[in-house]
């Protein structure tokens, strides 16, 4: 029996860092932004310096967030060398949506579209939620086509919408290689390869059934 190389037997994959997962972001057009992330010691559980943060870790540093959002490759490294452990925060609306579902809900309509040879684009696992991210139909050149449904989105309002999410405009996701208050990351089940996101009523359909 040929035994496997000491060097291979050892090697440990690396994690992703958050500035090289935010440039890979930059690199595909995904505008970035810093976010807070959890304590895990001490009387907060936020980087943030609200008292009783109702989201600890999941939010963006600065109320600003949506005129700072940037491709900017070397901004986005001065920000991440400023607090290399921000969370990474991306904007929906403006090139991808997101559909946010329940953890079995999504595992379920991810293995029936694999199954059925579909390209599902890319998918998140958030700790109890699965996070699929589609084509934008909120930022349209011409504004009097942008529609809105009870399935849209934002941060304010998350708890009102226990099943299926719609981030779009205005709203922001949470993304790999983040960090929960369970210290468990925010990690691709599918990562962004290049490909064209799917339309996010095909999507749609498949989280239906």
């Amino acid at each position: 029996m040929v035994g496997v190389p000491l060097a291979r037997r050892t090697k440990k994959r690396s994690r992703p860092t958050r500035i090289g997962s935010v440039l890979e972001y930059a690199a595909l057009g995904w505008p970035t932004v810093p976010g807070a992330y959890p304590l895990r010691h001490g009387r907060r559980s936020c980087s943030c310096d609200r008292l009783g943060c109702p989201n600890p870790g999941a939010h963006p540093l600065s109320p600003a967030w949506h005129m700072q959002a940037t491709t900017d490759a070397n901004l986005l490294t001065r920000w991440w060398q400023v607090e290399p452990e921000a969370n990474v925060i991306l904007p929906t609306g403006r090139v991808f949506d997101v559909f946010d579902v329940p953890l079995a809900a999504g595992l379920s309509a991810l293995t029936r579209i694999d199954s059925a040879g579909a390209h599902p684009g890319p998918v998140a696992a958030n700790g109890d939620r699965v996070l699929f991210y589609v084509a934008t139909r909120g930022n349209p050149e011409d504004e009097d086509e942008w529609w809105s449904c009870q399935l849209d989105c934002d941060p304010a309002t998350i708890d009102d919408t226990p099943g299926l999410r719609w981030h779009c405009r205005d709203s922001y996701v949470l993304a790999p290689p983040s960090t929960l208050p369970t210290g468990q990351p925010v990690s691709w089940l599918r990562p962004p390869d290049g490909r064209p996101l799917p339309d996010p009523l095909r999507i749609l359909e498949w989280l239906a059934d």
